[in-house]
């Protein structure tokens, strides 16, 4: 495994911790509002964490277990606007993130060096390599805590 792989899975096997420390000791008022418009709520981007890294290790494995497998996209906003993702309550989801992250973290750390430029296909972004997959959502983990420290920010001094 290339050096540089091992300071990104690092970064995503850490980031459950690193969420669960961004929303610690938040009410369910918070947790809910919607104090930046367009914005989804704080709870709304924890429950989106999990369902979006949850497709994201399917599609690893498919990735690796398959050649050139199409990788099916989904409507996260009409994900978002499901009961469950509205819901105050996050623990669920901070559990599903929390052994996610560890599973998907182990695969790739147990990657051969020649499946890193496996690919899937992307109707809507083309080519997906297990590398861009994994640098991609140690990325989409940073800009949602960013964006759940913007809401924050917000709801505290809006």
């Amino acid at each position: 495994m290339p050096h540089i792989h091992t300071a990104v899975i690092t970064a995503l096997r850490e980031f459950p911790q690193r969420l669960a420390s961004a929303i610690a000791n938040l009410d369910d008022a918070c947790m809910t509002a919607h104090p930046l418009a367009g914005e989804w709520s704080i709870a709304q981007n924890v429950h989106h964490l999990a369902d979006s890294h949850m497709t994201s290790y399917i599609r690893c494995r498919l990735i690796a277990s398959e050649l050139n497998p199409p990788l099916k996209p989904y409507d996260q906003d009409a994900w978002a606007g499901f009961g469950d993702s509205q819901s105050a309550d996050i623990s669920t989801s901070l559990m599903i993130l929390q052994g996610l992250h560890s599973r998907w973290a182990d695969f790739f750390t147990n990657l051969a060096e020649s499946d890193w430029e496996r690919v899937g296909y992307h109707p809507e972004l083309g080519a997906v390599s297990l590398q861009r997959q994994l640098i991609g959502y140690v990325e989409h983990g940073d800009a949602h805590i960013d964006q759940i420290a913007r809401t924050l920010a917000a709801y505290h001094h809006p």
